[in-house]
């Protein structure tokens, strides 16, 4: 019996040893490999990535309650930009004033699975929250910092880890944003005076000291915050949540190289097949971000995935008084002219501080949501063709501020189209329907293979179609299958 037991204890031993042997080896080979192995052994999440095309983002945390107005000044009254996350900054608010805030917040009316369950139906594959933005409240249970929603505020639950299990059960991707660089609470200067002391230059960015707290800077330094919250953070919320898809860095501007290699690297050795967006700094990430609410002019100069963000009224989180939602069709619009480019759009909420989600919202993506049921197939596990678009419809969407001051004015045609394409299938994708004939001009006989069959999405009736040297001649014959648009299927020999 003894002898059993000592051979036990040493088989025991002997594979605790080559256990921890092999651990050792994983850390030593992840520590050796460069950032281009790294992001180069991300193919298959890149390729997951570009399949998706469409998620959600939600913005939401302590800044939902003033809504865009503080002291009776809206955010327009205010300095920085106008979306209402950004109220502490713009109102230069104390730090323990802002703080105050935390008590207040108590979103009894938040539904996990009913968001989940949103995202589900409006067509959304993915979806990423906001752990931790610039003001530095963290909405899940950090053991890092006591600034976050279960220990200062009186609502008992943890948002993200409700999200997350929603997400599963509803099989919804799930990623995270995290706020590096800027934290309003802790993050001191955002790493400005450290920046400059190294030898940074004194460029445009830091003349307009974009984000950075100079009304009431935390008293350590921007090296303490990153060491003592930052990174212990992002190593919570990668062990807390694993299996994410995405990891969302914002607003790099003072991080320096070292800093932005060590955020990626500490999210490849947690999550090595997690994607990290290029916001993580430096010219590190596995996918860009062209810019909020910008569809980029020229798309071929972008060599990595892309993903434009966009919001669903003009800003990310709540805004009281911004009732300029884009429209389901404006929606539409945005999805199918990013994704003929070869991007991914992920589509801003921004919840009310009682966890309601604007009604608007939900109408506006079920919608759409709805179009993607009959057209999807034009849109999920595509590629950008050789041609994006025809037709006279020119529309320049340059960002967030471009969109709040022009709006959005479009009259589609029947002549505009926007192509994607699947294996031997080509995707014409219209807004406007004809009377009953339209020509595609690019898929003539002259510019492309010969056509086998066109097929309307959505229906099963036959449709008469012709190539010729002119065009793709299509007789809809009248057939409506959606009032959003509709999408053909050109299947090539």
């Amino acid at each position: 019996m003894i002898k059993n037991i000592k051979i036990t204890l040493l088989v025991f031993i002997f594979a605790l040893v080559s256990c921890k042997q092999k651990e050792t080896k994983v850390v030593e080979e992840t520590a050796s490999l460069t950032y281009d192995q790294m992001t180069e052994s991300k193919e298959a999440s890149k390729e997951a990535f570009n399949d998706a095309k469409y998620g959600m983002f939600i913005h939401w945390g302590l800044y939902s309650i003033p809504g865009g107005i503080w002291k009776g000044k809206k955010m327009e009254e205010l300095r920085g930009p106008k979306v209402a996350e950004w109220i502490q900054f713009g109102a230069q608010i104390p730090r323990e004033e802002y703080a105050e805030l935390a008590p207040q917040f108590n979103p009894t009316s938040f539904d996990a699975d009913a968001i989940a369950k949103l995202a589900k139906d409006a067509g959304m594959k993915y979806l990423v929250i906001t752990s931790k933005h610039h003001d530095g409240f963290a909405m899940y249970d950090s053991k890092v910092s006591e600034y976050d929603i279960v220990d200062a505020s009186p609502y008992p639950k943890d948002i993200v880890q409700e999200l997350y299990d929603a997400c599963q059960k509803y099989d919804i991707d799930f990623g995270l944003y995290y706020s590096h660089n800027i934290d309003w609470m802790d993050g001191n200067d955002c790493g400005l005076s450290e920046y400059l002391a190294s030898g940074g230059e004194e460029h445009a960015r830091v003349k307009r000291k974009a984000g950075i707290n100079t009304w009431d800077p935390s008293p350590n330094t921007f090296t303490e915050y990153l060491e003592n919250k930052a990174y212990p953070q992002v190593e919570e919320i990668l062990t807390k949540f694993p299996n994410m898809t995405t990891l969302w860095y914002d607003f790099a501007h003072y991080v320096t190289p070292e800093e932005s290699a060590k955020f990626y690297k500490l999210a490849y050795d947690l999550q090595p097949k997690m994607l990290v967006n290029s916001r993580v700094g430096n010219g590190l990430g596995d996918f860009d971000i062209p810019g909020d609410n910008k569809i980029p002019k020229d798309h071929l100069s972008i060599t990595k995935p892309w993903q434009t963000v966009g919001t669903t009224n003009n800003s990310w989180g709540y805004k009281s008084y911004d009732n300029d939602w884009k429209s389901p069709k404006e929606l539409l619009f945005w999805l199918t002219e990013i994704v003929s480019k070869g991007g991914n759009y992920m589509l801003n909420i921004g919840p009310k501080a009682s966890g309601e989600v604007p009604q608007e919202s939900i109408v506006n993506l079920l919608t759409v949501g709805k179009w993607l049921r009959v057209n999807g197939e034009a849109i999920y596990n595509t590629r950008k063709w050789n041609v994006t678009h025809e037709g006279p419809t020119k529309l320049n969407m340059d960002g967030t501020g471009d969109r709040e001051k022009h709006g959005f004015v479009a009259a589609f045609t029947p002549q505009d189209f926007w192509f994607t394409q699947k294996g031997n299938s080509i995707y014409a994708i219209a807004f406007q329907y004809p009377e009953n004939q339209v020509i595609i001009k690019s898929l003539s006989s002259k510019n492309t293979t010969k056509i086998e069959d066109v097929e309307l999405l959505g229906t099963t009736s036959k449709i008469s179609w012709k190539q010729t040297n002119e065009g793709l001649e299509v007789d809809l014959k009248g057939e409506q299958v959606d009032k959003s648009g509709y999408a053909l299927k050109i299947i090539l020999k």
